[in-house]
């Protein structure tokens, strides 16, 4: 145990959905290459299907300080609600799940008492500064800068009565009074919980609140870079006391890992179904560019009548396409109605369906030539260092503005959001692979080699990384001086 002290303690915590847990691994290794002490604490659940799906042991068993340690979220094991049910989530987490975390932290059930912890802040509540043995929180969130920065501007917004939005015929109406985000924001375009019509609300009251908490924690760790979100990184360092944007992390991770000596790391898996890997072969006999990769991500279920749309879309654009039809991604499929013939046999000329994808691969591949997306923050990343221009049909949460800043701020897409209409799935399709190619592609490059810089040596990303390293030796060092380790 002495010897475990003599060296820092990260504990990382991500909140139990995918979009948060795959970030937070591939900081976890990028701590661990640093050579820190690392425990992962992950939902039981969570972490049997990864183990289940993904090389996820193999791939952390080279680092002899690091290991995975679980608990209970108070859930049944088959429980399938996630962020759908997020009031269920959370009340069971905080019931359960917090309880049990601080009796593991008080009897050292997982090591020497961490040095710091890495905790999601989309539940911040778990972790209570205040409580014994004090630990300073670094709050990781794992969406944009400028999605939390909207986050932020809710209690205002409502305050000078700019919400709630007042029924479907507001919501173009422009959002005034965001510093950095002026002439930008729709109400369409704010995070989704905004939308509802009672002030009240709890998702609303919840968000905001864990924002707001966010924001106070001892540091603030966000997966962007300051070549894309500088100017609301920058706003949101007056009122957060530390900000470190280390991303892309997925990229990040990849430059450092080819600087090792040692043979290459198996590529990062992090999803809860099997990887279809066939899909690489089919991109292979394809020609350069000609591919859309779509995928909507582990969260968003579509009904079949937006299911057919957007199949008849694809098929109509006339466009080879690759699709991720993960096995819930369709609720209330009408199987008796059978699948138009036309919908088969554009497929079989034109498409290839799989039912998950090695989408960072995928979107590396020479084939693709643009990405129809939920835009989720970890797929918008993946999409910018993949060189891939944006179709976006954003669904909850952060997404709607992410997709607004892809296609208006970042001008690196198109914006299909609140649209579910086949001839305008198959319009966006075709500009993005040809009618607007030309004009999307100069940014859609630039980002790209804005961001790979980033993470290399010297970069801003690279630099805030390692400082938020050093920060966590100097803590460890005031904690040895003070006696408390």
């Amino acid at each position: 145990m002495e010897q475990e002290e003599a060296e820092p303690h990260v504990l990382m915590f991500p909140f139990p959905a995918l979009g948060h847990v795959n970030p937070m691994l591939k900081l976890a290794q990028l701590l661990s290459l640093s050579g820190l002490r690392i425990t992962f604490l992950n939902i039981h659940r969570i972490h049997q299907t990864l183990v289940l799906h993904t090389n996820l042991q193999s791939r952390f068993s080279r680092f002899p300080k690091f290991r995975f340690q679980t608990i209970t979220d108070g859930l049944p094991p088959n429980y399938t609600g996630g962020l759908t049910k997020l009031s269920e989530l959370t009340h069971s987490m905080e019931a359960v799940t917090k309880p049990l975390l601080r009796q593991m932290l008080v009897s050292s059930q997982l090591g020497p008492i961490p040095t710091c912890i890495i905790l999601d802040g989309f539940f911040s509540f778990m972790v209570d500064v205040d409580a014994e043995p004090r630990i300073p929180v670094f709050c990781f969130r794992t969406v944009s800068a400028c999605s939390f920065w909207a986050y932020s501007s809710i209690p205002s917004l409502i305050e000078d009565g700019q919400l709630p939005v007042k029924g479907e015929e507001d919501m173009d109406r422009m959002i005034v009074g965001v510093a950095g985000m002026e002439n930008i924001l729709r109400c369409r375009d704010l995070p989704s919980f905004s939308r509802v019509g009672d002030r009240t609300d709890p998702i609303l009251q919840y968000s905001v609140n864990q924002t707001i908490q966010s924001s106070k924690a001892h540091s603030l760790i966000l997966n962007t870079f300051e070549d894309l979100e500088g100017p609301i990184l920058s706003r949101l360092r007056s009122r957060c006391p530390n900000v470190y944007a280390i991303g892309p992390l997925h990229a990040h991770l990849k430059s450092r890992l080819s600087g090792e000596i040692t043979r290459p790391e198996p590529e990062s898996s992090n999803g809860y179904w099997e990887v279809d890997r066939s899909c690489l072969a089919w991109l292979d006999a394809q020609p350069s560019k000609s591919v859309v990769y779509v995928s909507f991500g582990s969260v968003t279920v579509m009904g079949d009548r937006q299911f057919r749309e957007f199949w008849h879309g694809l098929v109509d654009s006339g466009r080879r396409f690759l699709w991720v039809v993960r096995p819930n991604l369709v609720g209330g499929k009408d199987g008796e109605n059978g699948i138009p013939a036309e919908l088969v046999e554009g497929t079989k000329e034109r498409g290839c369906m799989v039912g998950w994808a090695p989408q960072e691969e995928v979107l590396r591949h020479e084939a693709i030539g643009g990405f129809l997306t939920h835009c989720g923050w970890n797929s918008t990343l993946e999409g910018i260092v993949g060189s891939v221009p944006m179709i976006c049909w954003p669904q909850f949460a952060d997404q709607l503005t992410n997709s607004r800043y892809v296609s208006e701020v970042w001008r690196i897409g198109v914006d299909m959001k609140d649209v579910c209409d086949r001839e305008i799935v198959a319009q966006m399709v075709n500009d993005v692979m040809e009618n607007r190619r030309n004009e999307l592609m100069g940014s859609v490059i630039e980002t790209a080699k804005l961001a790979k810089t980033s993470v290399e040596e010297g970069g801003s990303s690279f630099r805030d990384l390692e400082r938020m390293i050093n920060d966590i030796r100097l803590l460890w060092r005031r904690r040895i001086k003070s006696g408390l380790a």
